[in-house]
């Protein structure tokens, strides 16, 4: 999966993972419907750099996490 870093100022309506825990660990937020591919952020550091994924591929890695096809 190839990824590009981005700067996101102005961008909005990020929304937190689902998998991320309620305790402040693991925040992961998202940006849907950008044209160029799945912005992905860490929550705690919002003015931070963004990873922008090609769609096929966040598609494919989210099944993968659903499925429990990663291993840690």
């Amino acid at each position: 999966m190839t990824e590009s870093p981005i700067r996101n100022p102005g961008l909005t309506g990020w929304r937190k993972s689902s998998y991320s825990n309620s305790e402040g660990g693991s925040c992961l937020e998202v940006l849907d419907g950008q044209p160029g591919g799945v912005p992905v952020r860490d929550s705690k550091n919002p003015d931070g750099p963004a990873l922008v994924f090609p769609a096929t591929g966040w598609s494919s890695f989210i099944s993968a996490v659903k499925t429990g096809a990663l291993h840690a």
